[in-house]
């Protein structure tokens, strides 16, 4: 073994802490030549594809542009129904937060998604209920594993 092939410890045979020494080279490129910030954007897009056999679940209503407005309702809640095959995700969207229910009612693994970070997971019970307690902010998805399928809606405005 030589100094280039590190042991179990991430030491080299000269003793060198390769570990310490490729995060002093990661500062040093962060400073003298920057990822640009463009970049960084296609990557985050390009990792969001990495669902790309997920069904998505197609907006059939929303109470925006579907529901007729009540007299004197003051920021009543937003409504919004998916549906992907048998499937189907109603959602109410308020000041509050984000409650919503799968159809037919099934346990179910949810992520609100919004923006490049991860989504929040978050776990339906028996009846598909769930519910976060902040409302999204921006565009959001929502990305449903249940039943052996990834379903992923489509992006909204909150």
């Amino acid at each position: 073994m030589n100094d280039l092939f590190p042991d179990e410890e991430g030491h080299g045979d000269a003793g060198f802490d390769l570990d310490a020494l490729e995060e002093e080279l990661r500062q040093a490129a962060a400073v003298l030549d920057p990822l640009p910030a463009g970049l960084l954007q296609t990557a985050m897009d390009a990792y969001a594809l990495h669902d790309l056999d997920a069904r998505i679940a197609e907006l059939t209503f929303d109470s925006l542009v579907d529901a007729v407005p009540v007299r004197g309702a003051e920021d009543p809640p937003r409504m919004l129904t998916f549906r992907a095959g048998g499937l189907t995700v109603d959602v109410e969207l308020t000041g509050e937060g984000l409650l919503g229910q799968v159809l037919p009612p099934q346990p179910a693994r949810v992520e609100v998604l919004g923006g490049p970070a991860a989504g929040h997971p978050l776990t339906a019970d028996g009846m598909g209920r769930f519910a976060v307690d902040t409302p999204p902010a921006g565009p959001f998805a929502l990305r449903l594993r249940a039943g052996g399928e990834v379903i992923v809606t489509e992006w909204l405005r909150a």
